[in-house]
């Protein structure tokens, strides 16, 4: 597995457990019987067909507006980590990613950062 190529999860505008099932099925390519629940989600990342390194980044919105909902991901990728030794490996960003704009507008660093 090469940290050098993550697949960049961004929560960016998500803040509820349907966005964050819908962004996690989008950007993981996640199967069609993906059921967008916990269980489905830590199945899935066990099925994953290569080794991946998830690198989650703009989740601070998301973990404000659904505290509980955020701890069980944390929780459901630990495992998922756990359970794959060596197939993924999940990455949570530190910063909140949003600079403000030479504008006066807040909005997020460009490049996802």
């Amino acid at each position: 597995m090469r940290l050098d190529d993550p697949v960049v999860l961004d929560l960016y505008g998500v803040t509820d457990k349907a966005d964050f099932m819908d962004r996690c099925a989008a950007v993981l390519a996640l199967p069609a019987w993906f059921g967008r629940n916990w269980d489905a989600l830590a199945e899935a990342l066990g099925e994953l067909p290569r080794p991946v390194a998830v690198v989650v980044t703009h989740w601070q919105e998301y973990a404000r507006r659904a505290p509980r909902d955020w701890e069980t991901a944390q929780e459901v990728f630990a495992a998922a980590v756990e359970d794959s030794p060596g197939r993924l490996s999940v990455l949570i960003a530190l910063g909140d990613g949003r600079r403000e704009s030479t504008d006066g507008r807040d909005g997020p660093e460009p490049g996802g950062g």
